[in-house]
């Protein structure tokens, strides 16, 4: 059994115990077993975490942007380095197949890191010419420019599906821009958010400048409430999010949220039927299914129904779940016996609720699954979308298919719900896959593949599903803000003499 060094807090560049006196217990998902004490930072923990980034802010902010972007590079490199300790931590931690662990996760948060510490000397306002009255005498003349500058203090809350990946998607964009940053990870995932501390501050950064507090909702809601605080960028459920942004309207705070979803994914019956299976699969039990933009509501035109699903069921059945650290395993453990049985009792929803259940449903305990939270592969076929698995957010590995007529149809459907943060489609018509897009209720649309979140593109929702975008040159706007300044090159016209 694998047991960690206990988990510190994170503050003005070094790792300290918490004022607070408290820790709580993390677990390995896939064996059940304690995996960490964890330092919980109580509200004079937020305060010093908070002071620290407030300290930090001034020489942090006047540094250049290639001065800037010149640590994150080299932050990006030190994770890369150690990509494969960092991933089988993130698997001892999140009970994901560590093949995928060693390829996305910490890969993508380089990468992010690498993205803006490009981006960060090129953050610029704008020149607008005013003409030659200006408003003052004739010819006098008069120009305007922007200043695009950072906000201040930022608060990153993380999700626990992707916890380096999603502290280095709040971190870089924050840190570019002259930011700083306490970043809270998810209580349930509390590990690598510190190998990302480490890694900044071998790179150079300051003291202050990347700040972490460990806790549940408390110190979250310690952390969104900061007087102190400019803005908060959160990772979570629809719930969270409303509570989050609630409090940081009390100080009008800057707020992106980036929330949950029940995607859609249309395949029409011209679609390519290996490669729509395929992103079916991604879309639905990669990492266990725990992502928040997966297409787990899988429309079919009723004309390839039984050709997608032929092709679909013996490549699930080749699915290998069980021990996240062997590389073979393409199923890994869901995040704790709670959610565990939060998803089974989605499949006895579905089951009660009329829907045919095509395979798996069931938690698996054979060998090295005996003692973690491991539930197989499951698929439904839905009579229509009234169902619960058609409705709500499962976070499991859970597919619904239903069938639909037209394209008309299609989108409507896809389109009732209240979530909107992703949607794919699968078309070989040119005309169809632009229009359908352009109709589909979603932040991000993919065209003949899903769930693909490069960092040059934005990435968010709508609806209930959040607001503002991360990734991207869009991710500037939600961290800087912008000052025009005025400038008069005649003399000042007046009325009053």
């Amino acid at each position: 059994m694998t047991t960690l060094d206990p988990i510190p807090l994170w503050i003005d560049g070094r790792p300290v115990d918490a004022r607070s006196g408290r820790t709580f217990a993390t677990e390995n998902p896939a064996t059940g077993k304690p995996l960490a004490a964890v330092q919980e930072a109580g509200p004079e923990d937020v305060d010093a975490a908070v002071a620290a980034a407030r300290a930090a802010f001034p020489a942090w902010s006047r540094m250049t942007g290639t001065e800037r972007g010149r640590i994150l590079h080299r932050a990006a490199q030190i994770l890369r380095e150690r990509n494969d300790s960092i991933a089988h931590l993130e698997v001892l931690d999140t009970g994901k197949p560590v093949s995928e662990a060693m390829a996305v996760d910490v890969a993508s948060g380089a990468d992010c890191l690498e993205f803006f510490a490009g981006l960060a000397p090129a953050i610029a306002g704008e020149h607008i010419d005013l003409g030659g009255g200006g408003g003052g005498s004739a010819g006098g003349g008069a120009f305007a420019y922007t200043r695009r500058e950072p906000l201040g203090v930022c608060a990153g809350i993380g999700a626990w599906n992707y916890p380096i990946q999603i502290a280095c998607w709040k971190a870089a964009p924050a840190l570019a821009c002259g930011n700083t940053m306490v970043f809270k990870p998810s209580e349930m995932t509390p590990v690598t958010a510190l190998e990302l501390a480490k890694a900044l501050a071998e790179a150079g950064a300051p003291a202050g400048v990347f700040n972490i507090v460990q806790g549940a909702a408390e110190t979250g809601a310690a952390l969104v409430g900061h007087p102190d605080v400019a803005k908060v960028s959160l990772t979570g459920s629809v719930p969270t999010g409303k509570r989050a942004m609630a409090a940081a309207a009390a100080t009008l705070k800057h707020v992106t949220m980036e929330l949950g979803g029940k995607s859609p994914l249309l395949v029409f019956e011209d679609a390519d039927i290996e490669n729509a299976v395929s992103a079916a699969l991604n879309a639905n039990f990669y990492t266990q299914g725990e992502i928040c933009s997966n297409g787990t509501r899988v429309f079919l035109h009723r004309r390839i129904r039984d050709a997608f699903v032929d092709a679909m069921m013996p490549r699930i059945g080749r699915m290998r779940i069980g021990d996240p650290m062997d590389p073979a395993t393409t199923i890994g453990s869901l995040i704790s016996k709670p959610h565990m049985e939060k998803v089974l009792g989605y499949v006895e929803s579905g089951i009660r609720e009329g829907a045919t259940l095509l395979c798996g449903g069931a938690r698996v305990t054979d060998g090295a699954c005996a003692d973690g939270w491991f539930v197989a592969p499951t698929v439904f076929e839905a009579p229509d979308d009234t169902l619960a698995i058609a409705r709500e957010e499962i976070f499991g590995p859970v597919m619904t298919l239903m069938v639909f007529d037209d394209e008309d149809e299609a989108v409507a459907r896809a389109n009732a719900t209240p979530f909107g943060l992703a949607a794919g489609l699968f078309t070989r018509d040119l005309a169809r896959a632009h229009r359908v897009a352009a109709r589909l209720e979603a932040g991000t649309v993919w065209i003949n593949d899903y769930n693909l979140t490069p960092i040059e593109m934005p990435f968010g929702g709508v609806k209930h599903s959040g607001l503002g975008r991360e990734n991207g040159l869009a991710a500037i706007e939600h961290y800087t803000q912008r000052k025009s300044v005025f400038v008069q090159l005649g003399d000042v016209a007046t009325p009053f003499t």
